[in-house]
This record gives structure tokens, sequence and C-alpha cells, in this order.
């Protein structure tokens, strides 16, 4: 299905996914038309607080209460436009937000980073597969549900903007930002992928944020830590990074974000990031792809964007390129006093401001922030981990897996067999081994840390011949699944060693980790299973145990051996 045709599909598709209410305009539509409730709070506002409502700050619930109170007193004082919360709970973000909407003189638009769900900020929360693994997911509908799920998740929570999702083409396999935050590295997956997430989100009433314009894919460098260069053509970023924002703007997505980078390409003056440039905010996201929803800037504290802009002047720089949303100033008391400066020395407008805030006032307008709701703070968790979304997060999970060698040989498994089930990487036993040894009776558990030395891998091999089928998982105990996977020499060499055996594999990581894993290519089985978590680990066993047939295709090319697209 292309991205045209699925985003055509009839509202009574989406009608049938969600019990929900499903919006029939969008946030861009809804720009063109009149508002007597904008226009009143932007008549309202003066110079000062029109140019604090282009300004967001950060939120935490897990950092005490003299945090969560210096972020109101800032919100009370510079009558800021809006929140972007970060960790902590979702029955204590309900309340703190609660508590800070009923503080501000207009409606806070609340945001979050919410690339894989809720989980991604908040403890307690439902977090659904990252991108990477919903590249290889066939099934596009369940990607469109997962959209919706999440728009009630924050809802439930009172957040109306989620900075997601990541339409990022990744085709550098050492990219340490994007990675497995994206759905691969052909533009189209990642087009049609983000549109269902998108257009779910957007049909169940919350703004979204395509992002990183022009596109963060092909980078080695971290913009949070310094300021990376594209040094790609016009023509070549035009055709490949920003394929997908262009399609998704056509699709009608209410906000672009965009990355710190310097692309002399598009503006050759030096160390200018994206988010700075004029000619890249304004000349081409505006102007020349037409562009009419909110334009929010990066977070503003991070190296790529005040490496070589100081002392409040990226702020400054960011709305003159045209951004609407400054995310996370430094100091947001001081951009706001910058940014009035820069308009009496004539750098800008008052008319640029006005047209921002508009814009934000309908955001606001659309999100339903026109009429003062508290949000009831009771059996928040309980709300936010539906049975609904528990049974969605198991069928993408099941959808994800992705058979690089060997499905007849697993379908060969026989339950009665002696086997041995092997976890790498990790200590303890794991679920993977859990799931399979209910199933496989007969079956034994080792377990090997990533800094296994040869003596405790012999431990393990002393036992392996009396054993007729073994079941290793390799498994990446780290927080987030980039590359750079460690395990110790010794335990690759044992790897290479079972493969010769005839060994099955299963990878629960980034699947950029298969080349530094020789050896594999020539396995009798392998799957792909993207991530470490415990939904992920069942699903890869129900493969294993004949329950479900896997149906994932590779969304990255990782080497010769295994290429975009691969899965049998």
């Amino acid at each position: 299905m292309t991205i045209k045709q699925y985003l055509t599909l009839p509202f009574l598709f989406a009608a049938s996914l969600c019990t929900g209410q499903i919006r029939n305009n969008s946030y861009i539509q809804t720009l063109s038309q009149p508002n007597p409730w904008v226009d009143s709070v932007f008549n309202r506002l003066n110079k000062r607080q029109k140019i604090a409502q282009l300004f967001f700050v950060r939120a935490h619930t897990n950092l005490g209460q003299a945090y969560e109170d210096s972020v109101g007193n800032v919100i009370r004082k510079e009558h800021l436009g809006g929140v972007v919360f970060f960790q902590g709970g979702p029955g204590r973000q309900a309340i703190l937000t609660n508590k800070y909407q009923s503080s501000a003189k207009v409606p806070l638009l609340i945001s979050s980073d919410g690339e894989w769900g809720l989980g991604m900020r908040l403890d307690s929360a439902v977090s659904y597969p990252y991108q990477m693994a919903l590249g290889a997911v066939q099934n596009i509908e369940l990607i469109y549900q997962m959209g919706l799920e999440v728009a009630k998740d924050y809802h439930r929570v009172g957040i109306q903007l989620n900075l997601a999702p990541d339409v990022d083409v990744n085709n550098n396999a050492k990219n340490p930002v994007i990675n497995y935050r994206s759905f691969g590295e052909d533009k189209y997956n990642v087009a049609n992928k983000a549109a269902a997430y998108m257009k779910g989100m957007q049909d169940g009433g919350l703004l979204v944020s395509l992002k990183h314009f022009p596109g963060h894919g092909d980078t080695d460098v971290d913009s949070h830590y310094d300021l990376p260069q594209l040094k790609f053509s016009k023509a070549r970023l035009d055709s490949l990074e920003i394929y997908p924002f262009r399609e998704l703007i056509r699709a009608e997505a209410a906000g672009v974000m965009i990355a710190h980078m310097n692309i002399p390409a598009l503006d050759n003056t030096p160390n200018m990031p994206s988010t700075l440039s004029k000619p890249i905010v304004t000349e081409i996201l505006k102007e020349e792809i037409g562009f009419k929803g909110l334009i929010i800037s990066d977070a503003m504290g991070m190296k790529g964007v005040v490496k070589y802009f100081k002392n409040g002047e990226a702020d400054v720089m960011a709305v003159i390129a045209g951004n609407d949303i400054i995310e996370l100033s430094e100091n947001s008391g001081r951009a706001i006093k910058l940014v009035g400066k820069a308009i009496r020395q004539k750098r800008l407008t008052m008319e640029r401001i006005d047209e921002s805030v508009k814009k934000i006032l309908t955001a606001k307008y659309w999100a339903g922030l026109n009429k003062r709701n508290t949000i009831m703070t009771q059996n928040v968790v309980q709300d936010v981990t539906r049975p609904t979304s528990l049974a969605l997060l198991k069928q993408l999970a099941d959808a994800s897996m992705t058979v690089l060698r060997g499905k007849e040989s697993m379908q060969r498994l026989l339950k009665e067999k002696k086997t041995a089930i092997i976890s790498i990487g990790t200590s303890g036993i794991t679920t993977f081994q859990r799931s399979l040894g209910t199933y496989y009776q007969r079956s034994v558990y080792y377990s090997l840390d990533k800094n296994a030395t040869a003596n405790d891998i012999a431990k393990v091999f002393t036992g392996l011949p009396e054993f007729e089928q073994v079941i290793v998982g390799i498994h990446d105990t780290r927080a987030r699944p980039g590359t750079g996977m460690v395990l110790s020499a010794d335990l690759k060499m044992m790897i290479s060693d079972m493969v010769k055996k005839g060994a099955l594999f299963v990878l629960f990581t980034n699947p950029y980790n298969l080349a530094a894993l020789p050896g594999l290519e020539n396995s009798k089985g392998l799957i792909v299973a993207y991530q470490k978590e415990d939904f992920m680990q069942q699903a890869a066993a129900s493969v294993l145990k004949n329950q479900i047939i896997a149906s994932g295709k590779l969304p990255v090319t990782v080497n010769g051996s295994f290429k975009y697209g691969d899965g049998e």
C-alpha cells in the first residue's frame, strides 16, 4: 500500500479501530478558518506576552517539589506558551499539569517526546516498539492503531502535542542519535510507516511534530553534543532526506521540528545550524514546500545550536528564522527580553511574532484548550495501561519478528527433544528462556554475561553434546539499542562455533549489530527481534514455538549478507 492510498482510507476504517471519537478536521484546515476564541485571546495579550507564547519550558515529575515549584514560578512569571514534560510518572504528571494549567493566563500547550508512546518518558505507561522494529512490520494498520492508542494515553495525562514521529531516513549505520529511532533506510518505507502513525495520532485529536527537518538520518555526530554537518547537494537532500517530510506535509501534518545541523548546500553561512537558518526554515520549509503548520525548534540548550551562538542569541535567531515554538531555551526570561530588543532594533517585526502566536493559539483551540478542563487524577496508571493497548503491543511485537535464516529449520523444532536454551549478554535467566521452557519441557538454561571468559564458556560447552537442539538468544542490555553492542572476544568466538554446530539464534538488539557478529550469516536459523524488552522476547519465543509465523522484513541494510527487505 502506498502512502497516498493509505492516507485516503475512509474515516470508517479509522472508526473501526477505535471506540473513541475520530477527528474529521485537521489542525492545518483549522488555521484557515475564522476563530473568535483565537482572536479574543490574541487581542488581550500585550507585546511581551505574545513573545512569551513562543517559549516552552522543561518539566519533570521525578525531580522533587523544589524543581516542580521553580518551573511553576517561571510559567507564572513569564506567561510562557507551553511545557515539555520529560521523566516522571503519569499520575504525578496529571496532578502537576492541573497545577500548571490553573496558574496560566493562557492555557498551556503541553507536549512530550513519545516516539514509542507515553512510556518513552513516563514510568508505569506503555512503551511500544521502537520505530526500527516498526519499520519491519508489514501490517501498516497496526501502526495506525498504535497512533490512536498513543493519542488516548496523551489525552489522559493532559498532553496535546507529541513531538513525534521521527521521519529521518537512517541510511548511516554509525548514526549515534537517530538509528533505532528511525523506521529505516528506505524513504518510502519511512514515509508510509510515519504516515500511519501520524494519521492515527491526529485522527485521535493529538498534535504531532515530524522530526528532524531536513533530515538527521545520515549523520555521525550527535547534535546534543556538537554541530553535525551534512555535505550533500540540495538535489540529494530534496530527493532523499526531505522526501518523507514533503509527503507527510501534503497529508496535513500539524508540526515539523527543525534539526540542529549545518548544511552548506542550503545555507553556506559558517557554523549555521539549520534551526537558526532563515533560508532553511522560511525559504525552503515554509515557502518552497508550503508548510503552514507549527514549526518547532529542537531543544535550544543542545550544543549543536549554542556552541556558536551563545547568551541567548540562538533564541533570537530561531525566531527570525521562522520557528513558531522555541523549545527549552537555556533562559526563557532572557530570551523574551532579547526578542523584544531585536524588534526594537528592527531585526524582526511584531508581525512575525503575531504570525506564530496565532498558529500557537489555533493549536490550543484545535486541541480543546479553549475549554478549561481538569484532568481526573484517579486511576491514571490503569487508564494508560489498557488491555487493548497491551494486546496491540503484542501484535506489533509479533508482526516485527524477522527471520533472516532458516524458517523451515525453526518449524522442524520438536518440543519433546532435549533443548539447550542459552542467553548471551546477560547473567540472569531471561523471559525468552522461561517462555521457551514452558514449551520445550526437556530444556536446560545457560546464561553468559557480556564479559564472559573462556572458562565460563567452556563450562557451558562441556554439557552441550547431550542436547538435540540448541537455541541462543543474544541480548543487548543497554537502555537504548544503538550500534556498538559489547560482547567479549571469547563470546564472539563461541557464537561462531555455535553456528557450526547448528544452533538457532535470536538477536535482541538493533540489527546493525549483526555486522559485529561474523558467522551468523551462515547460521542454520536467525531471527532479528530488534530490542531487549520482554514483549520482544515473548514474540521471538512464539516464533520458535510455532505459535506465530514471522512476517517482518529487515528495514536497513547491515552488510552484503543482510540487506534491506530481507526476511523469509
